[in-house]
């Protein structure tokens, strides 16, 4: 019983850290994506698919190994607001304008929102397929 505890206990700290990377990264590359910080198109590009590659395998590995079968509804409900925050409107947009912080908190906050999305999205397609998998076996 304390093995499978501290294997729970550390797959939720992992997530938090994995979550925080993608806050961090957020605002660091929000900040290079603002026209005011000077950085160049090349290294925002390079660092953002760099940043965005490393997202997805942390996602793989939550998705593959954090999720209990409790959690999977409301992982998954909480996936879904996230991808259809991310994919629909501008939900930012306002944030973008002079005299809020020289448009700075839309570029941060786009930025993490797009690294949480990345994160959390591959580990949501597995924690589905392992979920229509398990419904399949049931019948």
């Amino acid at each position: 019983m304390s093995t499978s505890m501290s294997l729970e206990k550390m797959a939720e700290w992992a997530f938090i850290i994995f979550v925080m990377i993608a806050v961090i990264a957020g605002l660091v590359v929000g900040y290079m994506h603002w026209p005011d910080s000077g950085t160049d198109t090349a290294t925002i590009t390079s660092t953002d698919t760099w940043i965005t590659l490393i997202m997805l395998i942390l996602g793989v590995i939550v998705g593959l190994v954090s999720i209990t079968a409790k959690e999977v509804t409301s992982f998954l409900m909480a996936s879904i607001a996230l991808i259809v925050t991310r994919v629909g409107v501008e939900v930012w947009k306002p944030l973008d304008i002079d005299w809020l912080a020289n448009g700075i908190l839309y570029y941060f906050a786009e930025g993490m929102l797009n690294y949480i999305v990345a994160f959390v999205a591959p580990a949501a397609v597995i924690i589905a397929i392992k979920q229509v998998y398990t419904l399949a076996k049931t019948k």
